[in-house]
């Protein structure tokens, strides 16, 4: 595996912990050189720190994805460092919890830049560099685009639109020789999850374990997942061993998901 990355390198959004963390880890674990970054620097410093056991080179930089300006500025910083770049995870964290009723446009619009419109920065911001030798694509969204979760209107909006968005790009972007695909968590051991629980939990008057284990028996595996389970699959889509699969939208929730 390592001899497939060798001098090859990806771009990692979100990575100082969590889903962005473990395919970081990955990655570099399978021999990628990473650019990595997230909102607050010293996080990322500490995850790039922690990713260099690894051997490989680990660029980290603070970066807001859900700001125009600070893509547009780290898309030019890597640019004028690489001609091009092999590999590219699509990560954010995602919306606040709520209603339809319980949010007005300024929060629809937060969760638009940081959950579409990040993607779409990304992608049109890193394309000249992933043209050059055909690059892999993965985006992170969520199981909500088969089965919309209750609560999670921002982020089943937002996730659904992604959805639409990559299986498009893998039309556009096919005769290039970028493969495109989403990989949808469901419930991952994350501090997303942790905190989805806890508001529930307060919204029902019951406790985090009640919640846990209320949603442990949805799913056929009877536990939750372990991020680096999920960062496996999309090892595999972004490397050089996928060299067929594109379009395609992934689930990553131990059977959770009932519909076809």
């Amino acid at each position: 595996m390592e001899l497939q990355w060798k001098g090859k390198w990806a771009v990692v959004t979100a990575a100082s912990r969590g889903i962005g963390f473990a395919i970081a880890d990955k990655l570099a674990e399978e021999g990628a050189n990473l650019i990595v970054c997230s909102r607050h620097r010293e996080s990322i410093d500490e995850a790039a720190a922690s990713l260099k056991k690894h051997g490989t080179e680990v660029i980290a930089r603070a970066v807001d994805v859900s700001d125009a300006g600070s893509l547009q500025a780290f898309v030019k910083e890597v640019a004028a460092e690489r001609e091009s770049i092999d590999a590219l995870v699509c990560n954010a964290g995602g919306p606040p919890g709520g209603g339809f009723l319980s949010f007005d446009d300024e929060a629809w619009e937060k969760a638009f830049a940081t959950n579409v419109m990040s993607v779409v920065r990304l992608v049109r911001g890193f394309y000249p560099l992933l043209k050059q030798q055909g690059g892999r694509i993965v985006t992170i969204a969520s199981t909500s685009v088969k089965e919309p979760i209750p609560g999670l209107v921002l982020s089943n909006t937002m996730r659904t639109g992604v959805t639409g968005l990559m299986k498009t790009l893998s039309v556009e972007l096919g005769p290039d020789g970028i493969l495109v695909n989403t990989v949808c968590p469901g419930r991952i051991e994350t501090d997303r999850i942790q905190e989805l629980d806890r508001a529930r939990a307060e919204r029902e008057g019951r406790s985090e374990e009640e919640i846990r284990k209320a949603m442990e028996a949805q799913i056929p595996l009877g536990r939750y997942g372990r991020p680096e389970e999920l960062a496996d699959l999309a090892a595999f889509l972004l490397s050089p061993r996928n060299t067929y699969l594109t379009g395609s939208t992934y689930f990553v929730d131990g059977g959770m998901v009932k519909s076809l």
